[in-house]
This record gives structure tokens, sequence and C-alpha cells, in this order.
């Protein structure tokens, strides 16, 4: 009897069957196994990461000085970029980026973490409790849509030229991002893992942490992400105009005494910085972060 049918019929010795389920067992993993291709040597795969974004950045500083030496705009409307790069220069020899950087990543990273505690309770009931979902969940997304700036005027009345007023921007503006990408997260579980966990013995805070927020963990990264964002600028719009000596002087003031002094490279200096930070926290925090999820959901091809 051929193999084949012996399989179908059940009657197949055990050499033969399990040489069959050994195959089968092989060709499911090969499925689960993701295909990477070679990236050839390490310094070919340090150049492919390296060379594009510089390769952008000398472009963009072409055309700019491009731009520049064409006159098409004012000097005071639009500086060169010898003269942003001393702006920037100066801050660092004199030890005054230290400063900036300081005061204003570590009320983000204050301000961000405090919204995390928030956010994720928040979204857990709004995904979970039918009647929170519609009572408060409107709520929310409505003040994701609200600019943050908004709230300023109102932070400074209540709490007045203090860190208190600048943190509750701060999580007025990341936490709906963080509770919606949490319930967009787990909108996305599939609705038999919550039932095989309570087959097995899952209670309510056992499912959560173990099936829903694992399960949900890609979505969540994401409002993480949007909700990191979201803070960034808000604190930037608080420190705009909020400000005070007691506060120190962060980024968003740095770039505020510029405006005063009508100074365009010191503003230019302090936009470049506020870009150096955001796209630092993606790269050294966020994009490992994701790095690591992917490679444990089996997709190390898309992880980059």
């Amino acid at each position: 009897m051929p193999p084949e049918r012996a399989l179908i019929d059940g009657t197949a010795d055990s050499g033969v069957d399990g040489t069959a389920e050994g195959s089968v067992e092989a060709g499911l993993d090969a499925l689960d196994t993701p295909v990477v291709a070679p990236d050839g040597s390490p310094l070919r795969r340090i150049a492919a990461r390296v060379l594009p974004p510089v390769g952008a950045i000398v472009l963009f500083v072409a055309v700019w000085q491009a731009l520049w030496a064409a006159a098409f705009w004012p000097e005071f409307k639009l500086p060169a970029p010898v003269d942003v790069w001393s702006q920037i220069w100066q801050l660092v020899t004199s030890g005054k980026i230290v400063e900036l950087f300081w005061v204003s990543v570590h009320r983000a990273v204050i301000g961000f973490a405090i919204s995390l505690l928030i956010a994720v309770p928040l979204g857990l009931a709004i995904a979970n409790i039918r009647v929170v979902r519609r009572g408060i969940g409107p709520l929310v997304s409505g003040l994701q849509s609200l600019p943050s700036v908004a709230w300023v005027p109102a932070a400074i009345l209540w709490f007045g030229l203090n860190d208190r007023a600048i943190y509750w921007v701060v999580l007025l503006g990341a936490v709906p991002s963080i509770a919606n990408g949490l319930v967009s997260g787990l909108d996305q579980v599939p609705p038999i893992l919550p039932r095989v966990g309570k087959a097995l013995g899952a209670g309510r805070l056992g499912g959560i942490r173990y099936i829903l927020l694992p399960a949900a963990l890609p979505g969540f990264l994401g409002g993480l992400k949007q909700g990191w964002a979201f803070s960034w600028r808000s604190l930037m719009a608080a420190e705009l105009i909020a400000t005070s000596p007691e506060l120190g002087e962060g980024l968003g003031q740095f770039l505020h005494n510029g405006m005063s002094l009508s100074d365009i490279s010191m503003v230019f200096a302090g936009i470049i910085l506020i870009f150096v930070v955001g796209v630092g926290i993606e790269l050294l925090v966020f994009r490992p972060l994701e790095n690591s999820v992917l490679r444990a959901r089996g997709l190390t091809s898309s992880a980059h």
C-alpha cells in the first residue's frame, strides 16, 4: 500500500508514519521560518544603513546652500548653513547644549512615563468595557485631534509658570494617543485567543497580562511611538509659550529666544536640535524595540 494511502487509512507502520510526521513538521517549521536575504559583509551592511541618510542630509544642505547663494530671500529670512552650524558649535563648545537637552528631554521622559501609567488602564477599560467605550472613547479620540498648544494658556492660568503647567500639556498630548493605540491593538486580537486562555484557566488579570497585551503589542507599540511624538511636540509648544527663568532654558525656550532676538540662525539651530532629539529617540529606543518585537514574531525580514 502506498505510504500516502496508508497515512490516510491509519495503517502505516510506525517507521513510515514517523518519517511522514517528521516531514510534515519540517515543512511547517520551514513555513514559519522567515526568509532573510543575505546582507553580505559587515561593512556592506553598515554602508547600507548609513549612506542613505547621510546622502539625504548632504543633498538637503546642498539645496539649502544653493538657495542661500541665489539670494531668493534676504539674509534675515534664510541664513547660511555655516551660520547655523556656528550657532550649534557654540552651544557645544560652551556646554550649554547639555543644559538645553537635559531640561527638555527629562521633562519629556517624565511626562511620557506618567502618560503611560494613565493611558494603559484607560485603554484597557475602553477596549474591554462596552459602556466605557461608548462614553469615554469618543472623548479620548477628540482629545487626540485637539492641538496640545490649545491647552497651554489654560494650564498657565491653572498652575502658573511652572513645571506642573508643562506636564499637564504633555499629558493631554500623549495620553489619548497611547490609549487609542492600545485600543486599536486590542481590537485586532483574534477573539479565539482570550477564549483559549480562559479555557486554560487564565483569570481576567492573567488573560490581560499573558494573552491580550502580548497579542496587541505591535499595535500598542505604534501607539507608544505616536504618544512619544505627541508628548515631544506638546512639550515644545509649552516651552515656546510658557517661558520663565524659573523653568530653565530648554530647546523650546531657546527657539523662543531666537525669535525674540530676530536671530534667524538661532531659530534654525533650535529647529535642528529639536529634530535631532526626535530622530535620536526613534533610532535609539523605538527602532530597536520594534525590531525585537518583529524578531520575536518571526518577522526578521521586516526588521531594519
